[in-house]
Order: structure tokens, then C-alpha cells, then sequence
């Protein structure tokens, strides 16, 4: 007995619990670290943009935070964008997980809201209730959303075609669907300056959370970013998707079903940009237009970048990114810049961050050698 004590109290025996502790540490800290210096360098290789255009970057970050968080109404207003951004977001997040780099959350965005706008026209002619009216729209636009992105995998896995590129082209496809039946069938006749369809009403409108000016569709999108971090982390579909993800030949010998795997992870996602245009149409706009496509599927892919594709952490990063866009209009009018100008900061954020791929590995802080290395 006391041969087998010694070398466990030694450490000979693997790496103790503190050892393990510290490993678990020090590469999630890699994890925090790398994407933090990107939006550092970020932040400073945009602050050369604005001084070659003679433009003060304290000013501008100033009014950044000013328009996204400095008052109660900022950051209401920052709140309501982020519903959108985390939902899209997660339409790239979760089927990163199985190794699919999906883009075309803008257009499930679209036409889950267009789907959700064309089928309330009936109910709410036919006085159905608010309540169920809202609970079908939903569901027709999750569905439909689901459909669409659940296309793309169905490709990839069935015919090889590359998702980031199928799921990227079918977005300017959805959208055009939308502008087809907008402009013309369901289009309304009595708003002849914009191209929409009828109204859903003030009554079919959802409400906003007590004591604040934000939709549902952030505690929405917050409860579903938990959610599906559970299921992708604690359940046996979580371990086989993330099997399938890291060695898709390995897990089809082990007898997973792969392209099933793929189609529903892609499924998941269209239906979470699928909501996120529902509630676009129930929660701001009332109707689906051109609107729909503000850009929040495009949005959501840096924010699912910079959160590593965790859940989770989509929702601060949705956040940050929801109070960028929110004082746009802010900076526009204070330093006569084009509304577009955060535009460039994410496009230029997105493109650092991919070159920070390249760090992941390199540092030593980060790397903890086992115990038995040690020994």
C-alpha cells in the first residue's frame, strides 16, 4: 500500500487538480486575451483613419460611448439593437461548432420577418387575437428562417458545396424575394412612398419589458444564448455535434450521423436569425420592407467571431457592438461624419481579428506544460 501512496502524493501519477486548474486557466485566458488585443489594435489602426481625416479619435470614442451608454436612453437604445446582433450571432455560432462557416444570417433575418409580416395580413383581418397571431408569426418565421439556412447544409453535406458561399449568395436571394412580393402582390397600396406590406397594428405590436423602452426580443435572445450553450455543452447532441466538427471522418466511423448533424445545426441557426426578423416586424417596423435589411446578419458574424463562437459570450460582445451602431447617428451629426462610418470600425475590427487567428499557440504565458513534462 504504501508503494501505490507515494508516488501519488509525489504528483508521479498524471497532474494533480491545481495543475489541471491552471491549465483550464491559462487557455481560456488566451481566449479573452487575443480577441481584447484585436479590438485594441482596432481601435488605434481606425484612430489613424480619423486623424487623416482630420478628425479628433478622442472625440469619436467619446461619442461612442456617449451615444451607446452614456445615458438611460443610449443604452436602451443600445439594448434594442443588441436583440437582433446576439440572434444573428448565434446563427454563425452554432454551426461553427460542427465546422460550417455560415454567413446568410441576413438573409433568413429577411425572410423570416417577410414570412412573419405576409402571414399575420390573413389573421389580422380575420381579428384573431394578439396573442396567438404573435405565437404564429413567430413560429412562421423561426420555420421559415430554418428552411432557408437548413438548404445550405443540406448542400454541403449532400453535394459539397461550400457553405460560406452558397449560405452568402442565397442571402441577396431572399432579399430579392422579399423586394418581389413587397413591390408587388402583397405590397400596400395606401403608403405609396415606401414599398411595404399592410400594417400589422398597434394591438399585434409586442410590448416592451416593464420600466424600460426594449423588446422582448433581448430577454428573448439572452434565454436562447443560454440555452443553446447548454446544448451544445452539457448534452450527448453537444459532444457528437462537436465530435462531427473536429473530425468528421472520425465521427462517421464511429457510426454519428453527420449530414443529420449538419442540416440541424444549420436549421438552428436560420430559425435564430429567423426570430431575430420576426421580431423585427412585430417589435419595430410593424411590417416587413426594405428595412428588414439593415445589416444585422453581417453584424452578427463579427460579433460571433469575436465571442469564439460561444453562446454565452455572444450576449456582452452583442452588446458592445449594438451601442457601436447605436451612435452612429450621434457621431454623424456631432463630427460630420457619414452614418456609415461605424461601418469601417467593425470592417476594419473583423479584418484584425482574423489576422489575431494567427497568435493562438504563440505565447508562453499561455501554454502550461503537463506535470509529467515537468518531472
Amino acid at each position: 500500500m504504501t508503494d501505490v501512496a507515494e508516488p501519488l502524493r509525489a504528483g508521479a501519477i498524471g497532474p494533480s487538480h491545481w495543475d489541471d486548474l491552471s491549465i483550464r486557466v491559462r487557455r481560456s485566458a488566451e481566449f479573452v486575451a487575443i480577441p481584447l488585443f484585436a479590438l485594441v489594435v482596432s481601435a488605434l489602426l481606425f484612430s489613424v483613419f480619423l486623424f487623416a481625416l482630420g478628425k479628433s479619435p478622442l472625440d469619436f470614442y467619446s461619442l461612442v460611448y456617449r451615444g451607446g451608454f452614456g445615458t438611460a436612453f443610449s443604452l436602451q437604445n443600445t439594448f434594442q439593437r443588441s436583440a437582433p446582433l446576439i440572434l444573428t450571432a448565434l446563427a454563425v455560432a452554432v454551426p461553427a461548432r460542427i465546422g460550417l462557416v455560415i454567413i446568410g444570417g441576413e438573409g433568413a433575418l429577411v425572410l423570416g420577418g417577410f414570412a412573419s409580416a405576409a402571414i399575420a395580413i390573413p389573421l389580422v383581418l380575420g381579428k384573431l387575437p394578439p396573442i396567438p397571431t404573435l405565437l404564429i408569426m413567430a413560429v412562421v418565421g423561426s420555420f421559415v428562417g430554418a428552411v432557408w439556412i437548413g438548404i445550405v447544409g443540406y448542400l454541403r453535406y449532400a453535394r459539397g458545396v461550400n457553405e460560406t458561399i452558397s449560405s452568402l449568395l442565397m442571402t441577396y436571394i431572399g432579399i430579392a424575394i422579399m423586394n418581389f412580393f413587397v413591390e408587388g402582390s402583397l405590397r400596400d397600396l395606401t403608403n405609396p412612398n415606401k414599398p411595404s406590406t399592410m400594417p400589422i397594428g398597434d394591438a399585434y405590436m409586442i410590448g416592451k419589458i416593464p420600466g424600460t423602452d426594449v423588446h422582448w426580443g433581448l430577454a428573448v435572445g439572452i434565454v436562447l444564448a443560454i440555452l443553446l450553450h447548454i446544448l451544445l455543452t452539457r448534452t450527448t447532441f453537444g459532444f457528437a455535434v462537436r465530435v462531427s466538427g473536429g473530425n468528421p471522418r472520425a465521427a462517421l466511423a464511429q457510426g454519428l450521423p453527420v449530414g443529420k448533424l449538419i442540416v440541424i445545426c444549420c436549421m438552428i441557426a436560420g430559425a435564430c436569425a429567423g426570430l431575430a426578423g420576426f421580431f423585427e416586424v412585430a417589435a419595430i417596423q410593424g411590417r416587413a420592407n426594405a428595412s428588414l435589411a439593415a445589416g444585422y446578419g453581417f453584424t452578427g458574424i463579427l460579433v460571433a467571431f469575436l465571442a469564439r463562437h460561444n453562446p454565452v459570450a455572444i450576449i456582452p460582445v452583442a452588446i458592445l457592438f449594438g451601442g457601436i451602431v447605436a451612435s452612429g447617428g450621434l457621431i454623424q451629426r456631432r463630427m460630420d461624419l457619414p452614418d456609415a462610418t461605424v461601418l469601417v470600425l467593425q470592417g476594419l475590427t473583423f479584418v484584425v481579428l482574423l489576422m489575431s487567428e494567427t497568435l493562438y499557440g504563440r505565447f508562453k504565458i499561455f501554454q502550461v506544460k503537463a506535470a509529467a513534462d515537468r518531472t
